[in-house]
């Protein structure tokens, strides 16, 4: 990984957490009675992990194509052509 795409990655990274924290002290601060608020609640947090779980999936397919390069490039070296 080059060292730009370490820092994109911190910086989505570091802007994901704000948007959430920013969501939840939304959600806290908002004129609602206390089931609104955790009902609220309830949604984002489904909508988090439904979109964590896309998130763990693209990866996954990611590493996975990694791995079938790198296994190729291996096999390429092994066989001492070029």
């Amino acid at each position: 990984m080059s060292k730009g795409s370490k820092g994109t990655g911190k910086f989505v990274l570091g802007a994901a957490i704000g948007a959430a924290v920013g969501a939840i002290a939304g959600i806290l601060t908002a004129p609602k009675s206390g089931k609104e608020t955790r009902t609220d609640i309830k949604e984002k947090a489904c909508e988090a992990k439904d979109i964590a779980g896309e998130k763990v999936e693209e990866g996954k397919k990611a590493v996975k194509s990694l791995k079938g390069k790198v296994s190729a490039r291996d096999k390429k070296d092994k066989s001492g052509k070029a």
